[in-house]
């Protein structure tokens, strides 16, 4: 009995969908452990191909294996297919993607080359354009094109895709055509591309219009290979009305634009306030500046935020505040406190703080000096409706503060709101185990 090969005795659906998990290469390897193995590969409900690591001189050889794979069990669907292309074209081989669609394909994943060509010094770039019927497939749920290029097919319906992921992809089709045949598109991931050449040369590129009823999450990354910015200038547009999430990473846009942004929940925005290299804004006249160039978008829907600021960058805080003017609920997280200065001075009041700011929580590390305690100050002397103030130290020990001596502190600032409640909530105690 230890010699039996009880693996080999499982039933066929079961050994195909353990070899889903491996790379097509590695899959096909398993076809010379014995005559039961000998064509499981080929029923694999999924391909995972790497073409980078296949000769120049095999392409009729790799068209040939996609051939037998997809005649083998023409009836049976590939649930997931993962491409990595090779830096040459290969004819025929957007052909055989079109197929693996046609099978049925849920979930797609294709990386495209990056390489260029060079003649007469200059460089042309390689672009793996995908099947038109991709544009249309009935099945399609998660979608990655990384480095790929899209047509204008005339028609775009994709009834099932519920994730998109493009990443430095080289348009050919406008972006807000493109959503508008996804019905129940949930999240959409961008990645920009530092150069598209034919972009730049036509000025209907020029901006990025993201419009979907559907559309929950939407991220835009950095570049890849730690690049700041896109040479390609465009303009971002979102008007999502049922958006609950978005981030934005380091000014990927020239400017940004919301509408309808009604069930906004929470944002990430990841901006670096300079100029040029090494050189720093004004405090208020820097956001001042991205607000006027559209950099960053105003908020007027938004009545919940959750920040998170250094001590040292809390002189931007009422500057960010302007562009959320009805905010309604505030919670501050404010890191390493103890290096605040004492000169520090939070004069101009943003418009939610004297209008609508009602509920305010600030997190940090407890410095009792009053000239530490800043960013209660700031809140406590000028919010006009405020009804509530939390104060949740994250580092004081109960055991040896008295709380109501916090409370003291506290109640001893300037109140703009007579009916305020002051809340303190003690840290919570550690238990540790030995």
């Amino acid at each position: 009995m230890s010699g039996r090969d009880r693996i080999s005795e499982l039933p066929e659906c079961l050994l195909t969908q353990i070899l889903s998990y491996l790379p097509t290469n590695q899959a096909v390897q398993t076809s010379v452990l014995s005559k039961r193995w000998e064509n499981l590969y080929l029923s694999v409900p999924g391909l995972d191909l790497n073409c980078s690591v296949i000769p120049y001189d095999a392409d009729e050889l790799l068209l040939s294996f996609i051939d037998k794979l997809l005649e083998f069990s023409p009836e049976s669907v590939l649930f997931k297919v993962k491409v990595q292309c090779r830096d040459t074209m290969i004819d025929g081989f957007r052909d055989r993607i079109g197929m693996m669609i046609d099978r049925g394909t849920q979930h797609l994943d294709v990386v495209s080359s990056t390489h260029c060509l060079e003649d007469d010094n200059f460089h042309y770039p390689i672009v793996d354009m995908m099947p038109m019927n991709l544009y249309t497939s009935k099945t399609l749920v998660y979608l990655k094109l990384s480095s790929s290029g899209l047509m204008d097919p005339g028609l775009v319906f994709m009834p099932c895709l519920r994730f998109m992921h493009l990443e430095e992809v080289k348009w050919r089709v406008h972006l807000e055509k493109l959503l508008s045949g996804c019905p129940v598109l949930e999240a959409l991931t961008l990645v920009r591309g530092l150069e598209d050449d034919y972009a730049r040369r036509h000025d209907e590129f020029m901006a990025m219009r993201v419009r979907s009823q559907s559309l929950k999450r939407f991220r835009v990354l950095p570049l890849r290979n730690g690049y700041v910015c896109s040479i390609v200038k465009c303009t971002l547009e979102i008007d999502a009305p049922g958006l609950e999430y978005m981030s934005l990473g380091e000014d990927q846009f020239d400017s940004i634009v919301v509408k309808n942004l009604t069930s906004l929940i929470m944002v990430n925005l990841d901006i670096k306030f300079v100029v040029g290299f090494w050189v720093l804004f004004n405090t208020w006249d820097s956001l001042d500046h991205y607000s006027k160039t559209g950099m960053i978008p105003k908020f007027n829907n938004l009545s919940r935020l959750e920040a998170v600021f250094h001590s040292k960058l809390l002189q931007f805080l009422p500057a960010f505040l302007e562009f959320c003017p009805n905010l309604k609920h505030l919670i501050l997280k404010v890191v390493h406190s103890e290096e605040m200065k004492e000169e520090l001075e939070l004069t101009d009041v943003s418009q939610c703080v004297s209008s609508t700011l009602e509920c305010v929580e600030i997190q940090e590390k407890l410095q009792c000096e009053e000239g530490k305690m800043k960013a209660t100050s700031y809140f406590l002397g000028n919010s006009a409706v405020l009804k509530k103030f939390i104060l949740s130290p994250t580092a004081y020990d109960p055991r040896y503060v008295v709380e109501s001596e916090i409370y003291d502190k506290v109640n001893k600032l300037t109140k703009r709101s007579t009916g305020c409640e002051i809340i303190i909530r003690p840290m919570e105690e550690e238990v540790v185990i030995i």
